[in-house]
């Protein structure tokens, strides 16, 4: 008979959700890819009698296995090429400086901070840091083979075969990643009606995240490529259009869900139709069946939706854009560039979380330059890896860490006990490097564990130790998870409050803007689309950053779980103003001054009560205002947001 296992045997909610695998698809051709870009350069060095040259391209290739996580290809270049670029600054840098002792650590951690610094700046600076830093502590830490240049050119050489192999369609398929992205934004659109007036608990606000994550990723895709591009492209601009045209129909969704009733099923049918014409490429008449509206809501979505059908089925776009773009056209590269360096330099955040690599990549240095550690560099490299918050939380990657090495070890030891070096480690990468991309969706654990056995094997095909790189490889990673840990998480003085309060207080003052300029007469519509996309993809931003502190233990964790409520009635927020704006469009009475006058002042009176404290605090709920009127359901979302600020009296 089983026995229950005692209460206090449960592992608590941060663990779980540690623990538990993200659903994610497999990429398969990032998994083929992985294959031949890993596989290839070491069997060219077996042919050729220099198994360490191909080990070294092998390891660049695995960084640009890391890295192919694009869809578009012109996403994929930035993505792969500019971090290569800066891998090879960093191991021409930590080789220059390997073995000479004090200078190594000076020149690491100098090299720390600017990593950290320019990780700030986005996506693709946060790889680019992340590679500089990792290459140039592998540089300071093992002797390269041949000439100075020869170990950044093979590094090099090995994400860029990534590249190559993942722009061989391109010729074929150019624009294809955008379109298919801009089809599947509206397929999110459709799933976002279908769930409109919906009684399972989340379904709405689930499929509305949804909607906000497509749409961010398609106008990303699409306007980087139309700023890269030269002249006015039609099929640029049809893209930009359709993804416009769909905005209406996103902004009506939210009066139809408080209409409380669940659209007519030829609704969301209409809205994958579209989707099916966008990704064909189809410009001919579509026979759509809508139902006849019959009230303010209604007449709102069958507008919209005719509206998008034009924009889809047009046979012609005009280069210069029908419509404003609703995020705007991205400056010039240059500009971007300048503007990205001047941030960085002013800001005290990249300075802060320089600092604290910096800080966590010096003790780590000094402790292998005073303490003799087997494969020193690999407590460096962990606190790299570790240390990454725009990745995910510091205490769970360092969890995480730890666990996945344990794991990819248990595989490393079966690899160099079992498996000869030579040719068979040919077919033995043949299959580890697929598990790479196959497996990094599901989490970082998962990511360490099929990271792990490939750099035991390419470390032993440099350094034939074989079985004696596991011992050294679990005690450096756990050195640099306890230096991460301790002096960049536990005594680091950045508390939750910091990281996710103010970009809370923030996300709400940014609605009491958005709340008065929905109903100003002297605020143009693309104006006020483009600030309901920008307040959208902050909250979906504040949004992760407060899953993130979920997987934290108490009390960073408990604080978020506390405080998750609000993130959820600030989106009600934004959805119910947004829905008022609908309904006055179509007919329905505008509200008066005053009554929009209370409402800002209750969101700004919270804004303010949430950057001053970290604990639920009283506050005002009494929003009254006229029976009727198009913002009761505002004033009641308020109403309820103030109320989960107030602490809980018996």
């Amino acid at each position: 008979m089983s026995r229950e296992f005692p209460i206090g045997l449960t592992p608590p909610d941060w663990l779980v959700r540690n623990l538990r695998p993200q659903p994610a698809p497999v990429n398969r051709p990032a998994v083929a890819r992985a294959a031949v870009a890993m596989t290839l350069p070491l069997a060219i060095g077996l042919a050729v009698g220099q198994p360490a040259y191909g080990a070294l391209a092998s390891m660049g290739a695995l960084s640009g296995v890391i890295g192919d996580t694009a869809d578009a290809y012109r996403m994929r270049i930035l993505n792969i090429a500019i971090p290569q670029l800066f891998g090879a600054v960093g191991i021409t840098l930590g080789s220059a400086v390997y073995g000479q002792g004090w200078p190594t650590v000076v020149a690491v951690t100098g090299v720390a901070l600017v990593s950290g610094m320019i990780s700030t700046i986005g996506a693709v600076a946060s790889v680019s840091g992340l590679l500089l830093l990792l290459n140039s502590v592998v540089g300071a830490g093992l002797p390269m083979p041949g000439a100075w240049w020869l170990a950044p050119l093979l590094v090099t050489g090995g994400g860029l075969l990534v590249l190559l192999l993942a722009l061989l369609a391109w010729p074929l398929r150019s624009g294809v990643p955008e379109r298919t992205a801009v089809a599947a934004t509206y397929r999110t659109v459709a799933d976002l009606l279908a769930a409109c007036g919906s009684e399972v608990p989340g379904a709405y606000e689930d499929a509305r995240h949804t909607v906000t994550q497509s749409l961010n990723q398609s106008y990303d895709l699409v306007l980087a490529r139309r700023a890269g591009h030269h002249g006015r492209s039609p099929e640029l601009a049809r893209l930009i259009a359709q993804l416009n045209a769909i905005t209406p129909v996103v902004e009506a969704a939210p009066a139809a869900h408080l209409h409380g009733r669940p659209l007519p099923p030829e609704i969301p049918a209409a809205v994958h139709h579209l989707a099916r014409a966008i990704e064909t490429g189809f410009t001919g008449p579509l026979a759509l069946t809508l139902p006849a509206p019959g009230s303010e809501t209604g007449r709102a979505v069958d507008h919209a939706l005719r509206h998008a059908a034009a924009v889809v089925t047009a046979p012609d776009i005009d280069p210069r854009g029908p419509e404003d773009d609703r995020l705007g056209r991205p400056a010039r590269l240059g500009t971007r560039t300048a503007r990205a360096a001047r941030n960085v330099a002013l800001s005290a955040a990249s300075w802060r979380y320089g600092l604290r690599l910096a800080l966590c990549i010096g003790l780590a240095q000094v402790l292998v330059s005073t303490v003799p550690v087997p494969r020193s560099y690999w407590v460096a490299l962990t606190i790299t890896f570790v240390l990454k918050p725009d990745f995910g939380s510091v205490f769970s990657r360092a969890l995480l860490r730890a666990l996945g090495t344990v794991a990819g070890l248990v595989v490393a030891a079966a690899v160099l006990s079992q498996v000869p070096r030579g040719w068979w480690d040919v077919p033995v990468m043949l299959v580890l490097a697929p598990l790479i991309p196959a497996l990094t969706p599901r989490g970082y654990g998962y990511q360490t564990a099929a990271i792990t056995p490939v750099i035991l094997l390419l470390s032993d095909i440099l350094n034939h130790q074989g079985t004696g790189l596991l011992l050294p490889r679990l005690v450096d990673s756990l050195i640099g998870c306890g230096i991460a840990l301790i002096a960049g998480y536990l005594l680091w003085p950045e508390s939750w409050h910091t990281r996710v309060g103010d970009k809370l207080a923030d996300a709400v003052a940014d609605t009491a803007r958005y709340v008065e300029a929905a109903f100003g007469p002297d605020v143009a519509p693309a104006a006020r689309a483009r600030m309901r996309r920008r307040l959208y993809r902050d909250l979906s931003v504040v949004r992760t950053e407060f899953q993130r502190a979920l997987t934290e233990p108490p009390p960073t964790g408990s604080r978020a779980a506390a405080w998750w409520p609000l993130v959820v009635a600030v989106e009600r927020i934004v959805d119910a103003t947004t829905a008022a704006r609908v309904r006055v469009k179509h007919g329905a009475e505008p509200p008066s001054g005053p009554e929009l006058a209370q409402v800002t002042l209750q969101l700004r009176e919270l804004a303010e009560g949430l950057r001053d404290t970290e604990v639920l605090y009283p506050v005002r709920t009494d929003l009254a205002g006229p029976a009727g009127s198009v913002l009761e359901p505002l004033r009641q979302e308020v109403a309820a947001a103030r109320a989960i600020t107030s602490p809980q009296t018996s």
